[in-house]
């Protein structure tokens, strides 16, 4: 099993590259909604934050992601075709701890939704809109590493619109854990690849080969 997490800003785009990962395995897909949420929430004259990449989540707040995540999910599942079946996380059973300090924030934990295998049982292709129960908001990188864990995947690949994981200017082929965790931790890595790195991270100490884009993140 292949699970493939691709941003808001490349979502419709991965279709093709999903389509071709189904012929090597079963696929499961988590999608965002970045860019889609802020300008949202910019017409709405909400505000936008971020803490290390994870965004702060109030109740006006959650309701917008809520919708572009499922506006999104609905576009890319036409994008992909009619194997696609469009599941929200939240209704499905994934599981978070809550970030309070994010506010209707959550961690999400590894699970394995029934209707995920069920789909995957009828060749479906499951598209999961990164939410879980409360509701909750979670970052959609670690959902997707959540559930590649849950679901005892083989594989993780983030799709995203860079071609990989830089240090300075040289695009990594691959990089150990431990080090990204360094990198992390100073201040090299910041903004939107540092939940990437984390979630590959994670999912490669439990065992699940991660790529973000050509990087290969080792444990």
């Amino acid at each position: 099993m292949i699970v493939v997490k691709c941003g808001g800003a490349v979502a419709e785009s991965s279709a093709a590259e999903i389509a071709a990962l189904t012929k090597q395995d079963e696929v499961v897909v988590v999608h965002g909604a970045g860019p889609q949420i802020s300008a949202e929430l910019a017409l709405r004259g909400l505000a936008v934050s971020f803490v290390r990449g994870r965004r702060v989540t109030d109740a006006a707040a959650l309701e917008v992601v809520r919708e572009a995540l499922l506006g999104v999910n609905a576009a890319l599942c036409a994008a992909i075709g009619s194997r696609a079946l469009g599941l929200a996380g939240d209704e499905i059973g994934l599981i978070a701890s809550p970030v309070p300090e994010l506010g209707l924030v959550g961690e999400p934990l590894p699970s394995r939704p029934q209707a995920v295998l069920d789909a995957l049982a009828v060749g479906r292709i499951p598209v999961v809109a990164p939410l879980a129960e409360g509701p909750l908001n979670v970052n959609a990188d670690e959902a997707a590493a959540a559930l590649a864990v849950g679901l005892g995947a083989e594989r993780i690949v983030f799709l995203t619109d860079v071609p990989g994981v830089f240090d300075d200017t040289w695009l990594l082929e691959r990089i150990e854990a431990d080090e990204a965790d360094r990198l992390v931790g100073n201040g090299t890595f910041v903004g939107g690849i540092v939940p990437k790195l984390e979630a590959a991270v994670r999912a490669a100490r439990h065992g699940v080969r991660a790529e973000i884009g050509a990087t290969e993140v080792v444990a």
